[in-house]
């Protein structure tokens, strides 16, 4: 059995397999350069959330399957069958000791050790059919591993008592080459045995058990620290102290100005019933009322209090709505997570410590399943204050394509860009690098930075049916942000177009040619369109949004351009053969050359020569009109100086040619024909009667 390990070294990514002993011997003893020691000092003050890129120098290392390198990327050779747990964040040596000795007592644990950060313990299970064999097969091997890691967790997590990572069971999965002298194996092990499941495991299939907090400040003040906890108690108390002491109108009634007995005995009863110990009460008593030259006189006060009160804890001076407000908080982030999608505008949400990896979005099934949820725990929690919550700035903004974007590796330097584009088969030598172009320019307008213009040039592939267009177009698009490429747009509903432009990352307009004539203009118009300017229904105000779309475009027929002003809007080829799609796309490498491109100033938009380069071979997708068709018949452009040329406007070629031809030509049309004859640069000049043309009548 072997295991894969890349390693991404100066914008080139190795891939090495190697058996798994030689993978334990390199784990339990590190090179001379100490690559793992030296991440781990790094790690130490390094900020909570932020990257720490001394990471990528530690090779990946990938248990689940034996990987072969192709030329779009990885693909699996053979399964190996060993899910990777990952427990943790864990405090110390004393928790990774305890987790280790835990996990080992597990006659099923193939091998256990310390991860990279020292700060988790990774354990591997070993899984198999039960006739022994493993699938081979990657959708077979994909939909086993899925089952197999909930199985693993639902057996590890009680016997460990720290939380198990939720992560997505991929077979590309991988953690860090680790540095662990102390790494136990078990090469017997023994396996679990799963039989082939024939689906992805359900969702909801696993909830970890939420253990009861004992101490009164959490109850109380659920989701807080101590520390914070204490001061949002105390200061509540003084509140309440306040409004008891100095509740009556009469004036006289109030204590005097140096009489501090009855506002401290009475604040200390208020923080004895809210739970806060008896010497946070006297520290913070002292600094509010600045009496340190009162001290003891202070302490004894409280200290009778304390002495003589019952009931520690048993009634806080929060008020309903505060406590509330705080379980709520609390409820929401230890049971749910939640992020406001700005790509869809709609709150997502998945549960936590579940096998809920993607988030879904909220409707009112899910709303009534929080509250009842909330309810069973206790909480008074009605449909309406789980709305209040998630609808407001208690949950982060989250940006689909930015995140995505903003999360890729370094870039190695290999050209993939135009490595896509060269799997479609096409005699356009420009096409590879027209397509580069707007695949920056698609990536810029993701990213945000440029609103003045829009990305207004589109691919469009000309061919016939089975040469696989349309899967070309989705392929662009990577599998984690999928949910934003549609290939289903109607031009004819102008708002949700309009609306479109935002929603999406990647329009593709599919059957081109089943565009009407009517919608040419409007399609210009939205292609050219910066920004959305637009009411959100049910909204007053009328709200600028940015414009993420880009477009492509499919069609069987090559007669499909109408617009007689040009066609520089489109990057037109013919697909002469079926799409190659049969390599594996990085996607992360591939979106890394953008991002690297865009940051080091490539050019992302067309400049005129490229303009005028797609213009020139788009001529032979052009529709040839009914009108061009009788002018040839009728006319030609006359040569400079030639002898039998007129002058004439094309209300007159038009006229002349209704007299001839059994065809009639509406006048509505003439406008449009003086546009279809500066296409062909037929010799114009202006004139006191309009633009006339040099032309020469043909004899018949």
């Amino acid at each position: 059995m072997k295991v894969t390990q890349l390693r991404v070294k100066e914008r080139t990514t190795a891939l090495t397999t190697m058996e798994i002993e030689t993978w334990i011997e390199k784990t339990r003893t590190e090179t001379k350069a100490q690559p793992v020691s030296a991440f781990r000092e790094v790690l130490r003050y390094s900020l909570p959330d932020s990257r720490c890129y001394e990471a990528d120098k530690l090779p990946k290392i990938l248990p689940a399957a034996e990987f072969r390198r192709t030329e779009g990327g990885i693909q699996m050779k053979s399964y190996n069958g060993i899910v990777e747990l990952t427990v943790g964040p864990l405090a110390g040596s004393s928790e990774i000791v305890l987790v280790k000795q835990l996990a080992w007592e597990q006659p099923q644990t193939y091998c256990v050790f310390t991860g990279s950060s020292k700060r988790t313990v990774k354990i591997w299970v070993k899984f198999t059919r039960p006739d022994n064999s493993l699938p081979q097969k990657r959708e077979e091997a994909e939909i086993f591993h899925a089952h197999a890691y909930r199985l693993a967790v639902k057996c590890y997590q009680p016997q460990i008592p720290f939380n198990i990572l939720s992560k997505e069971p991929s077979l590309e999965q991988y953690s860090r080459l680790s540095y662990d002298t102390e790494l136990k194996y078990r090469p017997n092990s023994v396996p679990f045995y799963l039989s082939q499941p024939m689906g992805m495991p359900e969702e909801l299939s696993y909830r970890e058990a939420v253990r009861s907090e004992k101490s009164p400040l959490t109850r109380a003040v659920p989701g807080y620290d101590t520390e914070r906890a204490i001061f949002m108690l105390f200061e509540a108390a003084l509140r309440k102290t306040h409004e008891e002491i100095y509740k009556a109108e009469d004036e006289g009634a109030r204590p005097r100005e140096g009489d501090f007995q009855a506002i401290v005995t009475q604040l200390a009863v208020n923080c004895f019933q809210s739970g806060i110990p008896e010497e946070e009460t006297v520290k913070r008593t002292i600094f509010h009322y600045y009496l340190q030259n009162q001290e003891a006189i202070i302490r004894q006060l409280i200290k009778n209090v304390y002495n003589e009160c019952e009931g520690f804890g048993k009634k806080s001076s929060l008020s309903k709505e505060q406590t509330l407000a705080f379980q709520t908080e609390e409820f929401m982030k230890r049971r749910y997570e939640f992020r406001y999608n700005t790509q869809i505008g709609e709150v997502e949400y998945r549960e936590r410590n579940s096998f809920r990896f993607y988030f879904n979005p909220i409707d009112k099934r899910v709303l009534n399943s929080i509250a009842l949820d909330a309810q069973t725990e206790g909480i008074p929690l009605w449909d309406r204050d789980i709305s209040r919550y998630i609808y407001s700035n208690r949950v982060p903004v989250f940006n689909p394509l930015e995140d995505f974007l903003y999360h890729l590796p370094i870039w190695d330097g290999r050209d993939r860009i135009r490595g896509l584009a060269q799997t479609v088969p096409c005699r356009n030598p420009y096409w590879t690098d027209l397509f580069h172009r707007w695949f920056l320019n698609m990536v810029m307008h993701w990213r945000g930075t440029d609103k003045k213009y829009a990305n207004n040039v589109s691919p469009l592939l000309v061919g016939g049916q089975g040469t696989r267009k349309s899967t070309f177009c989705r392929s662009i698009i990577p599998p984690a942000i999928r949910a934003y490429y549609t290939d289903s747009i109607d031009f004819s509903q102008k708002k949700e177009a309009e609306r479109y432009l935002n929603r999406f990352a990647l329009i593709n307009i599919d059957e081109f040619d089943q565009i009407s004539t009517n919608q040419q203009g409007y399609l210009k118009h939205i292609l050219q369109k910066p920004v959305v300017n637009m009411r959100k229904p049910y909204g007053n105000a009328v709200l600028e949004m940015r414009r993420y779309a880009s477009f492509i475009a499919t069609s069987n027929q090559k007669d499909l351009l109408t617009d007689p002003s040009g066609s520089r809007r489109f990057i037109c080829i013919e697909v002469t053969d079926t799409i190659d799609n049969s390599h594996a796309i990085d996607y992360e490498q591939l979106y890394a050359q953008a991002m690297y491109e865009l940051d080091h100033n490539e050019r992302y938009w067309f400049d005129r020569a490229e303009e005028r380069m797609m213009t020139e071979n788009n001529r032979e997708f052009e529709q040839t009109t009914l009108e061009e068709q009788l002018f040839y018949r009728y006319f030609r452009p006359a040569k400079e100086q030639e002898e039998g040329g007129e002058w004439l406007s094309p209300a007159e070629i038009l006229e002349d040619i209704n007299k001839n031809s059994t065809i009639s030509l509406s006048n509505k049309r003439t406008s449009v024909f003086g546009r279809i004859l500066c296409k062909h640069n037929i010799p114009s000049k202006r004139a006191n009667r309009g633009t006339l043309y040099h032309v020469v009548r043909l004899s018949l």
